[in-house]
This record gives structure tokens, C-alpha cells and sequence, in this order.
């Protein structure tokens, strides 16, 4: 597995971290306001968290996607980092 592709997971990781945290939040907001926002945020963060998952799954199984194409290796670096800034965000609003 080269650089690029372990820092892209080292990224999944951590925003598996942040998923499960909000995750717990949200899962708390739902059993006491029982309102549909919070069973959706539910929803969202238990298939982006479950998707996460499948990443590291991947980018230590099946090196054969990613490993021909320097470029796609990159793609998916940047797409998982702005993924963990998005959930940064929305984890910090979350805490607010």
C-alpha cells in the first residue's frame, strides 16, 4: 500500500471517530424528541459511518482499485479529505 493511499485511510478512520460521536448524539436527540430530523441525521450518519468503514475495508483488501492510476490514487485522497472537513464542521455544530 503506497503513501497515498494509507493517509486516505488514516483519514476514514478518523472520521469514523467523528461519525460514531455524532452518531451518539444523535441517537440521544432522538430518544427524547422522537422528531423525524433526528431519526434522518440517525440514518445519515450510520450509512456515511457504514461507507467509511467499507473504505479501510477496501484500501487494505482490494489494493487493485486504486493501486494502476496515480491520479485516482490523489482523487481519493482529496475527496476523503474534504469529507473529514465536512464532518469536522458539522461535528463542531453538533457540540455547539
Amino acid at each position: 500500500m503506497n503513501t497515498t493511499i494509507m493517509i486516505a485511510s488514516v483519514l476514514s478512520g478518523l472520521s469514523i471517530l467523528l461519525l460514531a460521536g455524532l452518531l451518539g448524539v444523535w441517537v440521544r436527540n432522538y430518544r427524547t424528541f422522537r422528531t423525524p430530523l433526528s431519526l434522518g441525521l440517525v440514518a445519515f450518519g450510520a450509512v456515511l459511518l457504514l461507507e467509511n468503514a467499507l473504505a479501510i475495508y477496501f484500501f487494505f483488501s482490494t489494493s487493485m482499485l486504486y493501486s494502476g492510476d496515480p491520479f485516482a490514487q490523489r482523487a481519493i485522497l482529496v475527496l476523503r479529505t474534504l469529507q473529514l472537513f465536512a464532518i469536522g464542521v458539522l461535528t463542531y455544530v453538533t457540540m455547539q
